[in-house]
């Protein structure tokens, strides 16, 4: 059962029952982490729960003490920042996924326009991002406007989610005219008839490399490590690959 449970909640659920296995999950891959989730549990009769949130809220829950047994990031620093303060047990990191970053705008009339012109053109109010501090699809977003020197001129129109989910929803709503979105997010036709989408060249941002790390509470949880084991099986790649994901 996939769930997005509040700290509070996480906080006084304490230890796992065995056999269950607790994944902190990005937002930008929850859809994706639902559909392995399902696959996982029919094949092993394990219970996963998920609980999503930007990769810095996950972070940050996770070093105040909430019970989580994997952490799947959406970059590869905050594993590596858990594993070296020994919440994360070394050896454990790799990454599952290679996220991709597109520019998402409803009422364009061209599927296939060209992002950095719509931005440059400058007739549209407002432009989502992610939360570049806790989001890294967000921070990716910041990215490709330095590099298209465009940051400082879009700074007034741009509005901010808490995580990608967020800058998602502000697009679909009609509060912003376009925004930064993860390709895995629109990959189930979520675009289409609804404007177009420019896939974000990859020279104009850092990889949006994925990791995962397993925790240190964890190492003795035979669930989470056939989990962990699991994201590396074909069934798994395909199915990431499915909904946008390049292989780590």
């Amino acid at each position: 059962m996939a769930v997005a449970l509040p700290l509070a909640l996480i906080a006084g659920c304490g230890q796992a029952h065995q056999g269950d296995v607790m994944v902190a999950v990005a937002t930008n891959f929850l859809d994706t982490a639902k559909v392995l989730e399902a696959e996982f549990e029919a094949e092993t009769a394990l219970e996963v729960t998920l609980s999503s949130g930007s990769t810095g809220q996950l972070y940050s829950q996770i070093e105040n003490g909430a019970p989580f047994d994997i952490f799947l990031a959406a970059d590869t620093d905050r594993p590596r920042r858990l594993v070296d303060a020994g919440n994360g047990l070394e050896g454990t990191q790799f990454t599952y996924a290679t996220g991709r970053l597109v520019l998402w705008m409803p009422a364009s009339q061209t599927p296939d326009f060209d992002g950095a012109d719509e931005l440059r053109d400058g007739s549209y109010r407002a432009l989502a991002l992610a939360n570049p501090a806790l989001a890294p699809y967000g921070a990716a977003a910041e990215e490709t406007l330095v590099s298209l020197d465009l940051a400082d001129s879009l700074s007034d129109r741009i509005v901010y989610g808490q995580n990608i989910g967020q800058a998602y929803a502000l697009v679909a709503s009609g509060n912003a005219e376009m925004g930064f979105v993860a390709a895995s997010q629109l990959v189930k036709g979520a675009a289409d008839g609804q404007g177009g989408v420019w896939e974000v060249p990859g020279d104009l941002h850092a990889p949006i490399r994925q990791d995962v790390v397993l925790m240190q509470r964890a190492a003795g949880n035979e669930a989470a490590l056939q989990f962990i084991a699991f994201l590396r099986s074909d069934k798994a790649l395909s199915i990431m690959r499915d909904h946008g994901y390049e292989e780590g």
